[in-house]
């Protein structure tokens, strides 16, 4: 189990659907399903390989709706950043923010043209029984501690290195977003590998001479008397993710769109800030109660709940707990892996909050919330713009991190379509797992609402379970393949859901999570 070396193995209580129950998307009071699992905890690679086959985490809580029963089918969406061009709302939305920013306009009459302001909506989030009934199942202290034990047991080292805060310090942005290096296109189906050339819808490169005195330029703009704040990016200071345009008739890139330069008697000073949320950074602390009583009036306001929920408890179960393992391995980005907050600082407090997930190809959205005073500001839009620019500066470290993952793609649910219109993006086949462009998928989700993408009769999923036998199970303090495991079991309902669960996280996170079994 040399997959281990260095960290904790993911391990997870597998729960099969049993019924429907009321889905969050069209209110039907039976109409959703989905099967789930309770993540003590995860390595980002596992994750990563998960949400690639339809999953997706709510807290500790990952599910994946069963496709072709539930009321309104769930498609996993990506979007391609390195191809990404901002579309003419897009750009409305960041021209707005620059013009409140610069001189405290703020635009008449309402923002109901603009698409849902929450990234990610899911039904789950609202479920807090649910939750709170499997975290009281899932003993996670007594369960952590037989595994650390099982595990030092066989002379595995748990021990892992002190994860670095992150940080969009602009400093490092400019050393990193002007290297002048060529943009690599990305192709559907598989992850950019350097070297391949430049892409010719971009600027040419380049030269040495001028990318060093583009760096000495943004370095004396980015000099700040009193100290670099660690874990800011301030708005005002444009990094260079591309070389400048060469014609003044070439579109602004998103970044130019972003950090537009403002002028110094600006009104407003936004901020933003990443920090690590799991397990919790010393800045995640500080800002902790700030934080939830953004997301308190956000619940109030926008989604009419009582003053008396969420508690901040709750809040924390479901948007700071994360069972992803912070990794921070040399070839990562500066911040690692793992889950984050994206704190939006305007004028010295918290106005917005993303939850991301940073994993191994991909910059994934989980939740958005925010101050409802500031809806005028299109933030779940804006947000969504920045997280797309976060993960083009984190590529130019790690060149596989290249994608842009929004969660939930429903084409049954009007409030949900709004993110297919961040282009070029893809939908996941449910049945094949592979990845299609979204304009080939709309005509037959137009007829029905579960589709398979892959137009290939033939085709399977790669991944499916073959071996169901080298299934890694975790049991009574003991860890071995199913093969052995099931010859000490009698109940036949057991087999079934563990077959199940092997077709679901498919061969490879079979044979490396643990399945906890009592």
């Amino acid at each position: 189990m040399a997959f281990w070396a260095g960290g904790s193995p993911s391990i997870v209580d597998y729960f099969p659907s049993e019924d429907f129950y009321r889905c969050g998307y069209c209110k039907n009071e039976l109409g959703s399903r989905s099967n789930g699992m309770w993540a003590h905890s995860m390595t980002v690679q596992d994750y990563q390989d998960l949400i690639d086959r339809g999953w997706r985490r709510s807290g500790k809580y990952v599910y994946k709706p069963v496709m072709n029963q539930t009321c309104c089918p769930q498609y996993t969406i990506r979007c391609r950043p390195l191809q990404f061009q901002p579309s003419k709302s897009h750009k409305k939305v960041l021209k707005k923010m620059l013009k409140f920013l610069a001189k405290g306009e703020v635009p008449k009459g309402s923002c109901e043209d603009e698409p849902m302001d929450s990234t990610m909506d899911d039904a789950v989030v609202g479920d807090f029984a649910l939750i709170n009934k499997l975290d009281i199942q899932c003993d996670l202290k007594t369960l952590s501690d037989d595994v650390k034990e099982s595990l030092e047991s066989e002379g595995k080292n748990s021990k892992k290195e002190e994860p670095h805060e992150l940080l969009q310090a602009q400093d490092s942005v400019g050393e990193k977003l002007g290297s002048g290096e060529p943009s690599h296109s990305v192709k559907v189906h598989t992850v950019p590998k350097p070297g391949k050339g430049a892409d010719l819808s971009k600027p040419p490169c380049r030269k040495a001479k001028e990318i060093r005195k583009e760096r000495k330029r943004l370095k004396r703009m980015q000099q700040n008397p009193a100290g670099e704040l660690e874990g800011f990016q301030a708005q005002g200071h444009p990094p260079s993710l591309f070389p400048p345009k060469a014609k003044s008739n070439q579109p602004k890139s998103l970044e130019d769109l972003i950090f537009e330069s403002l002028p110094e008697n600006a009104s407003h000073k936004l901020e933003v800030r990443v920090v690590r949320s799991s397990p919790p950074s010393s800045q995640f602390k500080a800002t902790l109660l700030e934080s939830y009583q953004v997301y308190k009036r956000y619940q109030m306001v926008i989604h009419k709940n009582s003053p008396d929920t969420p508690t901040e408890s709750q809040f924390t179960r479901f948007l700071c707990s994360s069972p992803l393992e912070a990794e921070t391995p040399p070839n990562g980005p500066d911040c690692g892996y793992g889950s984050f907050h994206q704190q939006y600082w305007l004028d010295g407090k918290i106005i917005a909050v993303g939850v991301i997930d940073i994993l191994p190809n991909c910059v994934s959205s989980v939740y958005l919330y925010y101050d409802p005073d500031y809806s005028f500001l299109s933030l779940g839009v804006y947000s969504a713009l920045r997280e797309i620019a976060f993960t083009r500066q984190l590529h130019e470290k790690t060149s596989q991190l290249s994608y842009y993952y929004m969660g939930f793609y429903i084409h049954s649910c009007p409030k949900m379509k709004y993110k297919g219109q961040y282009r070029p993006s893809d939908l996941l086949c449910p049945e094949t797992y592979v990845w299609v462009p979204i304009e080939q998928c709309l005509p037959s989700l137009e007829n029905s609402k579960y589709c398979r993408f892959n137009q290939d009769p033939e085709a399977v999923d790669e991944d499916r379970s073959t071996e169901p036998d080298r299934l890694q199970v975790f049991h009574k303090r003991a860890i071995m393949p199913y093969g052995v495991y099931k010859k000490q079991q009698k109940d036949p309902s057991e087999e079934a859901a563990v077959l199940q669960y092997a077709s679901l996280v498919g061969q490879k996170c079979s044979e490396r999570m643990l399945l906890f079994r009592n």
